[in-house]
Parts: C-alpha cells; sequence; structure tokens
C-alpha cells in the first residue's frame, strides 16, 4: 500500500492511474521520475524505511507517494543504507515495466541516496553509486538526492 499527501492511501492500480493522469496533464511538460529511500530509528532493534516515488512535471511542482516497512532488527549504518539503496532499487524495478506499457518508457528512473561526501556514508558512495548504474539507474547523492534527503525523510 502506498501513501500520497493528496490521495490518502492508494494501491498501486489506482497509483498507476493517479500518475498517468498527472502525465497526461502536461504532455509537453518535462518530466523526472525519481525514487529515494530514507530510515530512522525508532527504538532499540528497529528501524522504520520509506521510500518514495516522485514524478516532477519541471518548473511545475509534481506529486509523489511513499510507502513505509519497519524492521525488527540491530543494523550498522552501512547495513542500512544498502537496505535503503535495495529498497529504491525495488521500488523503481516494480513501476519499469508500468512506465514501459503506458508510453512514458522515454523517463528514466534516477534513485536517490542518502550519502554524501559528507559524514559517515561517504566511505559507501563508490560501493552504493556502482550498484545503483549497474542496475541501469542514474543516482544522485547528497546534496543532490532530495527524493531520499527530503521527500522520504519527510515521513521516517
Amino acid at each position: 500500500m502506498y501513501h500520497s499527501p493528496t490521495h490518502g492511501k492508494v494501491d498501486l492500480d489506482a497509483l498507476k492511474k493517479i500518475v498517468s493522469t498527472f502525465m497526461a496533464a502536461d504532455k509537453k511538460a518535462d518530466y523526472e521520475i525519481i525514487v529515494g529511500s530514507d530510515s530512522q530509528k525508532i527504538k532499540s532493534g528497529a528501524y522504520d524505511f520509506v521510500s518514495a516515488l516522485i514524478i516532477h512535471r519541471i518548473g511545475a511542482g509534481g506529486i509523489y507517494f511513499w510507502k513505509r516497512q519497519v524492521y525488527e532488527k540491530k543494523m550498522s549504518l552501512k547495513e542500512r543504507i544498502y537496505s535503503e539503496a535495495t529498497m529504491s532499487l525495488e521500488t523503481s524495478e516494480n513501476f519499469v515495466q508500468f512506465f514501459k506499457t503506458n508510453g512514458i518508457s522515454k523517463y528514466n528512473i534516477q534513485i536517490h541516496v542518502d550519502i554524501g561526501n559528507n559524514g559517515e556514508t561517504r566511505t559507501l558512495i563508490t560501493e552504493v553509486v556502482g550498484m545503483i548504474r549497474s542496475s541501469g539507474y542514474e543516482v544522485k547523492i547528497k546534496p543532490d538526492s532530495y527524493g531520499a534527503s527530503k521527500v522520504a525523510d519527510r515521513h521516517t
């Protein structure tokens, strides 16, 4: 089940319809399709993971949806970052076929990861970026990864 600030809880079929309608409303616009994930510790040995799907109509706003998963286990920072990246890859793969069948396959999905050159995550950049690129996706890191650090983070 996905969530939207404007549509509440939506299943996959409803999400597809909403995205198609949004993009059909302005066929001449330029769009970015972005997936980003973030996680937060919610208690000892439990983490809240949120993955966000963003449809950005460049220069004219956008819509987004999010999905939450809670993991009840202890995790290192590295494991959390890899779990976030994997969650983003899974979310992206769920929409690749949809985008192809609805005639909007010209849009590549960007994956935004919550890592950057500052802080503890800097040592993971090469590995995580390589994993995502080798899966066929464009990847953005901080400070350009607003899909993870702003949108998904809003719901963790």
